[in-house]
Order: structure tokens, then sequence, then C-alpha cells
């Protein structure tokens, strides 16, 4: 039996796409992992989707801020994007979409955003990563609501979205 040659491919961007309202400890976790991947790591902030307390611009000034107080994400950066996230990523050269994976509950959403993001682009792969022990329970969603209710959320987000939230009377 004859063995084809190996075709190596290796991509040196991953993309970690999302709307980042708030970009939270979790998310960060995320971009840490990713960089000892992949040299570069691009964080793309959703403009679109859904309805959000942060605009575009201010997620995207949160998400630099919190990159810029990390020491070890030396390759990640952060942009914009509108449309479709193969697009995005193929705009930004990356190869890999780097997706969280919380527990079952994200399993069949992610998994058919896999799906159908290989079909658009598939040259595109998608490498899910658990989170880190203590941040499986964290969401945006539940630090909107925590905030919003008066609660102390500085646990689960970077000080400078702290200082966002109770800027816009959220916490």
């Amino acid at each position: 039996m004859t063995t084809p040659p190996a075709t190596t491919t290796a991509t040196t961007t991953a993309m970690l796409a999302g709307t980042f309202d708030p970009v939270t400890h979790g998310h960060l976790d995320l971009v840490r992992r990713a960089c000892r991947l992949f040299p570069r790591v691009v964080v793309a902030v959703a403009r679109g989707g859904k309805r959000t307390l942060f605009t575009p611009e201010e997620r995207l000034a949160l998400v630099r801020a919190a990159l810029a107080d990390l020491d070890d994400v030396g390759g990640a950066q952060a942009v914009l994007f509108d449309g479709l996230v193969v697009e995005a990523a193929r705009a930004q050269g990356a190869g890999v979409l780097v997706r969280g994976m919380r527990g079952f509950q994200d399993w069949d959403r992610e998994l058919q955003m896999a799906y159908a993001n290989r079909g658009l682009a598939a040259e595109i792969d998608t490498l899910f990563l658990p989170p880190s022990a203590g941040l499986a329970s964290v969401s945006s969603s539940l630090v909107r609501e925590v905030a919003a209710l008066g609660g102390d959320v500085s646990a689960w987000v970077p000080a400078c979205v702290t200082r966002a939230l109770q800027e816009r009377g959220s916490a």
C-alpha cells in the first residue's frame, strides 16, 4: 500500500471572532491559548449581528485595551469586521477560526457554524478550545445581566470593562 505524500498547509494566523459585548476573561483566555499555538491571532470584533450594549468602536477599544494589559499575547491584534466570518478570515490571511466551547449547550450551534463556514471556505478550519476551568460559566450576556442589576463583575472582566460598565451605569 502506497501512502500519499504528506501535504502541509500550516497556517500562521488564527482568528477569534465574536461580538465581545463585553470582552471577558474567558475570551482573553482563548486569545492567550491561541497565541501559544499560532504566531498571529486576530481578534475580530463583529460590527453587526446581535443588539449590543457597546458600539462596535467601543467594543474594539475595550478589546484593544484588554490585550494591551496582557504580556503574553504579543501576536494578537484586534480589528472590526462586517459580514461573513470566513471573508474576514480570508482578508486577514487566517486559516483557522478559534472557537470557545463552554459545554454541551455550545456544541450544537458551534458545530453547525463550523460546517457552514467549511462549506463557504473549505480552506479555513475551525479549532474548538474548551475554557480554562474557572471560566466555563462566564459569558458576555451573564456579565451584562449581572452588571445591569448592580452586581460586581470585576472577577469576570478586565478592569477597562468594569470601568466602562460603571460609566454606562450598568455596574
